[in-house]
């Protein structure tokens, strides 16, 4: 199976605001290019990820990717979903498409094989969720098609994603795991990352 898989940078001067009281903006910026080399390794290390694209509208974020041959869609300023799919539109034809939060600090090589397993088992079209450790957020999504369901990401978008994919008739996986359900969002996330990982 061909796979693109898509990571959604914000603009750094915003990263990570709600850990400003723990983290400074110059140490919130260091712990998401940490991250982002962690993801990037992850994938480039799993064979059926042909291809990597960061989306972003962040210039040292593009530069940086750059300098590590890794392809980026500048994201227009409408929002993740809309920058989201309009990077679908803009990459070369995939059997599926691996969307990769960039604050998924703790995922590992087993994560996104599995999450691959998982879509590749399935009927197609199928959708594979990972939820975050609380069960509302989507730290992972795999879609095959590409365009099997629209993005829902921001508040309850893992019972949003489900929907969406059961509405359209795709078959939903859902992929649990305590590395790829931490994102860090709180001052708990960073906390639980610092005494795990």
């Amino acid at each position: 199976m061909r796979i693109v898989a898509l990571i959604p940078v914000k603009s750094l001067e915003h990263v990570k605001s709600r850990l400003s009281e723990t983290l400074d903006l110059a140490h919130r910026i260091q712990l998401i290019e940490e991250t982002l080399r962690r993801l990037v390794h992850v994938l480039r290390a799993e064979p059926r990820v042909e291809r990597i694209v960061v989306v972003t509208r962040d210039a040292s974020v593009t530069e940086w990717m750059h300098s590590r041959a890794i392809d980026v869609v500048s994201e227009s300023g409408r929002g993740l979903n809309a920058a989201l799919a309009e990077a679908r539109d803009a990459i070369t034809p995939c059997e599926a498409l691996l969307i990769l939060p960039a604050d998924v600090a703790a995922v590992s090589a087993h994560d996104v094989a599995a999450l691959i397993d998982a879509a590749e088992t399935a009927a197609c079209p199928a959708v594979v969720i990972a939820p975050d450790r609380h069960e509302h957020g989507t730290n992972a999504l795999l879609l095959r098609p590409p365009g099997a369901i629209d993005f829902s990401f921001g508040p309850d978008s893992c019972r949003l994603h489900i929907a969406a994919a059961e509405h359209s008739g795709a078959q939903v996986c859902v992929y649990r795991s305590e590395s790829l359900g931490l994102d860090l969002d709180l001052p708990e996330d960073y906390e639980l990352y610092s005494k795990q990982w």
